[in-house]
C-alpha cells in the first residue's frame, strides 16, 4: 500500500502536479472581480465570480449627501489595478470624481468636475484621466466638455470642449488617443492625450449616409485643434448651438470603444439600432452592423475576437465575432434594462451591468464568451449602470 506521506512520494505528486498546470491539463480554479455602480442606491457593489457562481462579496457607500441621491454613474480602474474612481454625476450644479483604494474601497481624494460626469480612462502614456462630462440636465444644444485629471494629485489641469451630450469615452490601447461620441450632436471627438486638444472631429450621422452613398458624399472638414474655445465670443457659441440644435442627431451615440489593435473604433448607434465601425486611418464609417434596440455600450474582449453590445431597449446582450463580422449569440439578460459591459482579461467572461426597473434590484449577468450562454447573475442595489474589471486570482 503507497503510503502518500512518505518523501519520496510527496516529491512525485508535487512534480506530477507542476506538469499537470504547466501542460494546461490540471487547470487552477480562479476568482473574477469586477467594480459596478448601483446608481439609484449611492452604492458601488464588488462582484465575484468563481468560474461557476457570481455574488456581490462587498457594497460601498458613496457620496456625502445621505438625504440626496448622488449618483454614481461612470467607474475605471487605474491600469495598475491599485486605485478605482468614481464619478458622482449629481452636484450644486458640479459632478464630483472620487479616488479609492482597491485594498481598502477607501476614499483618498475627490475633484470637481463638470455637470453630470459620466464616463473617464486613465491613459497608459501620460497617466492622465479622461472624464465627460454629460451635462444631462443642461441646454440640450450647448457643447459640453471632457475634464483632463491629474489622478495623483486629483486636481482638473483642463477642459476640452467637444459636443453636445458627451457619454461613451475610451482611450487608445497606445494611451495616446482619447475618444469620445456626443450623443445629441451625433459626434465623434478625438483628443490627443498628450497636447490635450482635439485632432479630429467626425459628424457621424453624415460619415453613415457617406458610406451607405458608396463614400461618394463628401464630408466637410473642421480644423477643431485650431480652435481656441475660451476665447470664442457669445456670437460664435451662439452659431455653435444653433447649429447643434437644428441637427437632432439621428445616430444619437452612446458609446466608443478602440479595438485592441488600435485600427478602429466602434460606436453604438443608440438611435439607429447599428453599430459603426470606423477606419481611423481613412478617419470614415468602414462598415454597419445592424443590432437589436438601443444598443447601447460596447467592449472587445483583449485579443480582438469579440465584440459585446448591450441592447438597452431589448433586454439583451449580443456577441459579435468580429473575425466573421457576424453576430454570433444574442442572450436574453435577467431583467429588463441592459446597461454597461466589462470584459475579463483572459477573454473568457463579460460582465453585464442590469439596471432593473423601479425598485427592482441591479444586477450584474455573467456571459461565457465561448458558449454565448448566461452563466450566472449577482444582484446588488437599484439601477446597476457602470462596470469594470478588476483582477483575475488564483483561488486557494
Amino acid at each position: 500500500m503507497l503510503n502518500l506521506n512518505d518523501p519520496i512520494m510527496k516529491r512525485v505528486k508535487f512534480l506530477l502536479i507542476s506538469i499537470l498546470l504547466m501542460t494546461g491539463t490540471l487547470i487552477r480554479a480562479q476568482d473574477y472581480y469586477v467594480y459596478v455602480t448601483a446608481e439609484s442606491e449611492d452604492e458601488v457593489a464588488v462582484v465575484k465570480f468563481d468560474g461557476e457562481s457570481a455574488e456581490t462579496i462587498e457594497r460601498i457607500p458613496v457620496g456625502v449627501w445621505p438625504a440626496e441621491n448622488e449618483g454614481p454613474h461612470g467607474i475605471t480602474i487605474s491600469p495598475d489595478g491599485k486605485y478605482w474612481f468614481l464619478s458622482l454625476a449629481h452636484g450644486n450644479p458640479y459632478g464630483t470624481l472620487y479616488k479609492f483604494s482597491t485594498e481598502t474601497n477607501k476614499v483618498l481624494g475627490t475633484t470637481e468636475l463638470g455637470i453630470f460626469p459620466a464616463s473617464m480612462q486613465i491613459s497608459t502614456a501620460t497617466g492622465l484621466l479622461f472624464c465627460v462630462n454629460f451635462n444631462l440636465h443642461g441646454d440640450m444644444t450647448v457643447p459640453s466638455t471632457v475634464s483632463v485629471v491629474d489622478p495623483v494629485t486629483m486636481t482638473e489641469i483642463k477642459k476640452v470642449t467637444t459636443g453636445v451630450m458627451p457619454h461613451g469615452s475610451r482611450i487608445s490601447p497606445d494611451g495616446m488617443r482619447q475618444y469620445s461620441v456626443a450623443m445629441m450632436s451625433g459626434e465623434l471627438f478625438e483628443i490627443n492625450t498628450v497636447s490635450l486638444e482635439i485632432e479630429r472631429k467626425l459628424d457621424l450621422d453624415m460619415a453613415a449616409e457617406a458610406f451607405s452613398n458608396g463614400g461618394k458624399e463628401d464630408m466637410p472638414a473642421m480644423d477643431h485643434a485650431a480652435m481656441d474655445h475660451a476665447a470664442m465670443g457669445h456670437s460664435q457659441h451662439n452659431q455653435m448651438s444653433a447649429h447643434a440644435q437644428m441637427k437632432h442627431s439621428k445616430i444619437k451615440p452612446t458609446w466608443v470603444i478602440p479595438s485592441p489593435d488600435g485600427k478602429k473604433v466602434y460606436v453604438a448607434a443608440n438611435g439607429n439600432e447599428e453599430v459603426l465601425e470606423i477606419d481611423l486611418e481613412e478617419w470614415k464609417v468602414s462598415n454597419r452592423l445592424p443590432t437589436g434596440k438601443g444598443p447601447y455600450n460596447v467592449e472587445i474582449s483583449p485579443n480582438g475576437r469579440y465584440m459585446v453590445v448591450t441592447y438597452k431597449s431589448d433586454a439583451q446582450t449580443g456577441i459579435w465575432d468580429l473575425k466573421k463580422m457576424k453576430e454570433v449569440a444574442r442572450i436574453d439578460n435577467s431583467q429588463k434594462v441592459s446597461h454597461g459591459v466589462a470584459m475579463s482579461s483572459d477573454n473568457k467572461y463579460a460582465f453585464i451591468s442590469v439596471e432593473g426597473i423601479g425598485d427592482d434590484p441591479g444586477a450584474v449577468d455573467v456571459i461565457d464568451l465561448n458558449t454565448g450562454k448566461l452563466v450566472s447573475t449577482a444582484h446588488l442595489g437599484k439601477q446597476a449602470g457602470g462596470i469594470a474589471f478588476w483582477k483575475i486570482e488564483s483561488a486557494p
